[in-house]
Parts: C-alpha cells; sequence; structure tokens
C-alpha cells in the first residue's frame, strides 16, 4: 500500500490550514491592529506552535488514525474517547460542508455570478463533492498526487506574491508601513481604532484561527509512513512555513498599498494590491486552488476518523471496509452524506451551527495536552507506543501552555455572539438554532449513540 512520506504529510498539513483567508481577506486582521499586525501573526504563530507541538507529542504515543480521538481514548479509556470521536466526526463532516459551501459561493462570486442562489449553488456544490469522490476513490496514490499538487501550487502563488512584492516594495520611493495607523476616509475619519491591549488580544485571536486545522492531521495515521516518527516533525515545520508565508504576504501589503486592502468590496482581496494583470491572475488561481485544496484535505480526514472508531469496534464494524485501491468507501459515504445534506437543509446559511466546529477544537485543545501528560507519566489506561522517547519540554511544559493557551482562547472566546442573533431592530434574542445544535450534537446525539453501543455490547455478551 502507497502511503503518505514526510514531506507529503507536510503537505497535508499546509494543505489543512492554509484555505482561503490569506487571499479573500488578509485586511481584517490590519483593520483591527493597523501596522501591529506583522507582531499579532508572529504571537498567533507562537501560539499555533505550541499547540502544534503538543499534538505532535501525542503522535510519537499513539500511531493509530483518528487523533483526538485515538489519543484520547489510549489516555483516558473508551467512554472519553468515543464522546471526542463521536463529537468531532459530527463537526468535522458539518465543517467539511460549510468549507465546501465557501468554495462554491466565492467561485460564484469570483466569475461574478449570484452567490445566492440556491440552484447555482447546489449544482457547484454537487459537482465539487463528486471531485473530491472521484479523487479519493482512486486511492492513496492518487490522492498524494492530487493534494500536493494543489498545496504546491497555492504555495506557489503565495511565495510569488511575497517575492514579487518584496521587489516593489523595494523600488518604491517610500512604502505605507509607517502611514498605516494614520489612514483616514473622505470625510477626514480615522480607518482604524486606536489600538489598545484588548483590541491587540482580539486581533492574536483573529489571527490564531488562520492557523487551525493542525489538529485534523492525524486523523489518517495509518495511512502514513512512520507517522510517530513524521508527524512530530512534519506538523511543527507546516506551522513554521506557513507562519513565514502569512507574515511576508502582511508585510508586503502593507508596505504597497494597505487602504485599498482595507476598503476593497472584490471577493479575492489581495489582487487590489497589485495593478500587474500576471500577479493578479496568480493570486486569483491561487485562491481557486488553494479552496479546492483544503476540501481535498477535509475530505481524507474526515472519513478516516470514523473509520478508527470502527476499527476499535466503538461503532459498526460494517464502516471500516476499504475497496481494493484501499480506499475507505463506507466511512467516505456516511461523512459525504452528512457534509451535503446539512448544508443543504439549512439552505446553505450556516452560521447558526459553526460554533458546533468551534466547540470541537476546544475540546481537542484541551483534551490531547491532558492525554501527553498521561502518556508521560504513564497513567494511560489504553495502550501507547513501547520505547518512546520521552521529553519533560515538549511532553509536560509545553502541554501546560498549550492548557493556558487554551483557557485564554475559551477566556476571550464570543460566547455571547455565538448564542444571540439580532433582529431588524438590532435588540439581541437567543439564538435558537445555535443552542439547539450544541444539545444535540455534543449532549442528545452522543448520549443516544453511547447508549446504543452500550445495548449491543450487553447483547453480545449475553449471546456468548
Amino acid at each position: 500500500m502507497k502511503k503518505l512520506g514526510f514531506w507529503s504529510i507536510v503537505l497535508l498539513a499546509i494543505n489543512s490550514i492554509i484555505g482561503s483567508g490569506i487571499f479573500l481577506s488578509p485586511g481584517s486582521v490590519i483593520k483591527m491592529v493597523g501596522n501591529k499586525a506583522p507582531l499579532v501573526y508572529c504571537l498567533a504563530a507562537a501560539f499555533a506552535i505550541i499547540l502544534s507541538i503538543t499534538f505532535a507529542s501525542a503522535a510519537k504515543y499513539v500511531s493509530k488514525s483518528g487523533a483526538a480521538y485515538a489519543y484520547a481514548r489510549s489516555a483516558f479509556g473508551e467512554n472519553i474517547g468515543f464522546y471526542v470521536g463521536i463529537t468531532r466526526f459530527v463537526a468535522a463532516a458539518i465543517a467539511w460542508g460549510v468549507m465546501a459551501t465557501g468554495v462554491v459561493k466565492s467561485v460564484l462570486s469570483i466569475f461574478g455570478m449570484n452567490s445566492n442562489d440556491f440552484i447555482l449553488i447546489s449544482l457547484g456544490f454537487i459537482l465539487l463533492m463528486i471531485l473530491l469522490f472521484l479523487i479519493n476513490l482512486g486511492g492513496p496514490g492518487l490522492f498524494k498526487l492530487i493534494n500536493n499538487l494543489s498545496t504546491l501550487g497555492k504555495l506557489l502563488a503565495l511565495v510569488t506574491t511575497v517575492l514579487v512584492g518584496a521587489i516593489i516594495a523595494m523600488q518604491m520611493h517610500s512604502h505605507h508601513l509607517v502611514d498605516v495607523n494614520s489612514l483616514v476616509n473622505a470625510a477626514g475619519q480615522p480607518l482604524l481604532p486606536k489600538a489598545n491591549l484588548s483590541i491587540l488580544v482580539m486581533g492574536v485571536i483573529t489571527s490564531f484561527y488562520a492557523f487551525t486545522g493542525f489538529e485534523s492531521v492525524a486523523s489518517g495515521a495509518e495511512d502514513m509512513e512512520n507517522p510517530e516518527k513524521n508527524l512530530p516533525r512534519a506538523i511543527p515545520l507546516a506551522i513554521f512555513i506557513i507562519a513565514v508565508i502569512y507574515i511576508g504576504i502582511i508585510i508586503v501589503s502593507m508596505m504597497i498599498n494597505p487602504r485599498v486592502l482595507i476598503e476593497t468590496n472584490e471577493v479575492v482581496a489581495l489582487t487590489t494590491v497589485f495593478d500587474d494583470p500576471i500577479i493578479r491572475g496568480i493570486i486569483l488561481y491561487g485562491a481557486l486552488i488553494s479552496m479546492l485544496g483544503i476540501n481535498v484535505a477535509a475530505s481524507f480526514h474526515t472519513p478516516r476518523l470514523l473509520e478508527a472508531m470502527a476499527k476499535d469496534k466503538q461503532i459498526s464494524p460494517w464502516f471500516n471496509q476499504r475497496t481494493s485501491k484501499d480506499f475507505p468507501l463506507r466511512a467516505f459515504i456516511i461523512t459525504i452524506v452528512i457534509a451535503i445534506v446539512v448544508p443543504m437543509a439549512f439552505k446553505y446559511n450556516m452560521t447558526n451551527i459553526i460554533i458546533l466546529s468551534s466547540i470541537s477544537r476546544f475540546i481537542q485543545f484541551l483534551i490531547v495536552p491532558l492525554a501527553v501528560i498521561c502518556f508521560y507519566y504513564g497513567r494511560n489506561q489504553g495502550e501507547t507506543l513501547q520505547a518512546v522517547r520521552k521529553n519533560f519540554w515538549t511532553d509536560v511544559l509545553v502541554p501546560i501552555f498549550s492548557l493556558i493557551v487554551t483557557v485564554f482562547l475559551l477566556i476571550k472566546f464570543d460566547w455571547v455572539g455565538q448564542f444571540t442573533s439580532l433582529d431588524a431592530n438590532h435588540v439581541a434574542h437567543a439564538n435558537i438554532y445555535a443552542i439547539s445544535a450544541m444539545v444535540i450534537g455534543y449532549i442528545i446525539l452522543p448520549l443516544l449513540l453511547f447508549a446504543l453501543k452500550e445495548n449491543k455490547n450487553i447483547l453480545q455478551k449475553q449471546e456468548d
């Protein structure tokens, strides 16, 4: 069986993290913190690297597929593993549908079509999902090729943008990096708020989410070569590469034309920084490749989580079946059905239930550091790899810092905004959809599936 090697894992991690944000809305953080944006991205990258090292440390103890599910099960037992696995799978499947919807809407907008037309969105959505199905149906070899090419394509576009931008900036008589904070609109009012500690903190948090996605990379660990060795090196390296590119994009954009980046209504905002049609075209195609690429990565991670649970008999073994080309067809089918049906049921307006994805990420950021500390001290309830090279810094201190970062993110998270909505008069009301999604996704569904699992186990014991 052809598995992903070290560099393919690095490219998969990059593909899982870089989506459309750096192309479509690179000015969002600049609007918040002005010329402090590079510093803010550095701090956000530091947070992401701390968390990624924690996930990397977990991967050297547990080489099974499933990522946070596998780590939670090995550290804390089947029940907690089951809860983490089920909630993460449902959230990841829905998040995949949200990303696919975003791709289709963005593409429609780029080509001047109605991005709110239900028929057009549905047609594009289904075509994209069919394409992703065919890519995965070809087996790990075809997936590896497409994933590597899409990642290299987006990297080429971004690196070209940084290099060309740096050349343009050096040729300018004066750059605008220092002038960002003093920009004003036509009425002479400041375009940016006066920076304070609170705004800088929110800027770091906003920037941090541009680095998330690394937590899913190990979901298909069993389809990788030496995951216990390659994952701990590949994930932090991918974060570092992405941080350098993000910071480069922000700096050259601010030096050349920060005003247009802040004020533009263009879908691919990054193109407005440059006048040259060739570089604009490179950025545009890079954005399209990047949006496809992150969906390719999601189509790899998510079904393998369901398959991992089936291998452990946490759910029906029926999902633990692969084709002759080593494709987890059954797990993929149920995953893609959820990813398609849920967005369609909400008519592609997923704002009210995307909270599921955020909560799932927080659960992983809390569980995995605790799991790594358990592994280090040998307090785990399940199996881990033997002869692991333990390291107090990466296996205890860094996870503790990860927990501190996660608690900080939890405190600063906009809980009120997520669970309320504004009416036409801008009066806040309880967001019933978001609250219902939380209750169903994190309480009712796990309890129902757990009860079914326990009942099946009891019946099986009686038969034996």
